[in-house]
């Protein structure tokens, strides 16, 4: 089945921050046995089940759960998601996922008891602890119940991905690259410099985050909403043409001197950078 973006924006809102999630293409939802236990495989366009790092989430808060299992899959993760701590338990002593977001307060089997029972059992999980509770004393309560990372609630999923993605590189002793390649364009992060070919482009530092994050997803289309939340970091407003002109004028830098353009629009869907 193709894959289908929808150009609307659903929004939650936690506490006093606006929490956007953004619909996604649809993967295949299977249900296991036991009750609680979502297992969200993300297909190809061959429809072969996805190589993607695998995230556990375990999170009773259906709303909250939504939002970031929709962020992740949007952001190329493989997603299981359980509802209680005896599910989740179940599912990261079995599994190998690559990382877990666990809620401290869960039905049946509290986060705190989940994360030490791992330890005990010598699974070398990365776990983002997420809790209501911000006081210095949970927090290293959390931790020293094995938690490798812990986010207060609410959040912005922003945060949330770049800890996933730095527990991630901690456990596998991964550096971010200091160049980003797509076709004959090149970015050094580092001298924050960008080339297309051998010719210089001088950006603008929103210009430049921009670029940056089209390459780091070159290939994949990416929503308005998306850019949004990772360039500007505030939430979605339909009304907002920010996005467009700080495309067109990315655009008018990378493409026009260039017989083949790399960044395309979508419309109604999003914007890609393409390199064939």
């Amino acid at each position: 089945m193709a894959a289908k973006m929808a150009a609307a924006a659903t929004q939650a809102r936690f506490g006093e921050t606006f929490l956007f999630a953004v619909e996604i293409p649809r993967g295949r939802l299977r249900e296991t046995e036991r009750p609680g236990i979502e297992v969200i495989q993300e297909q190809t366009s061959a429809g072969r089940e996805s190589d993607s790092m695998r995230i556990l989430v375990v999170e009773d808060d259906k709303k909250i759960a939504s939002f970031v299992i929709k962020g992740l899959k949007q952001n190329g993760f493989a997603v299981d998601h359980a509802v209680n701590g005896e599910d989740g338990l179940l599912l990261a002593a079995s599994t190998p996922y690559d990382a877990a977001v666990i809620d401290i307060m869960l039905p049946k089997l509290d986060g705190l008891s989940l994360v030490q029972e791992l330890r005990n059992r010598k699974v070398p999980l990365p776990v983002l602890m997420l809790s209501a509770r911000a006081s210095v004393d949970d927090r290293i309560k959390g931790l020293q119940s094995g938690g490798d990372d812990y986010l207060v609630k609410p959040f912005a999923f922003s945060e949330l991905l770049a800890r996933v993605q730095a527990l991630i590189r901690r456990a596998t002793r991964e550096t971010e690259p200091t160049t980003l390649t797509a076709g004959d364009l090149t970015m050094n992060l580092l001298a924050r410099e960008v080339r297309r070919g051998n010719q210089k482009i001088d950006l603008q530092a929103r210009e430049f985050s921009l670029l940056e994050y089209l390459m780091r997803n070159a290939g994949r289309v990416v929503s308005k909403a998306l850019i949004l939340e990772h360039v500007w970091d505030y939430s979605f407003d339909p009304q907002t043409n920010v996005v467009d002109v700080v495309v067109c004028r990315l655009r008018n830098k990378v493409d026009r001197d260039f017989d083949k353009k790399m960044i395309h629009t979508l419309r109604g869907v999003g914007y890609v950078l393409k390199t064939d």
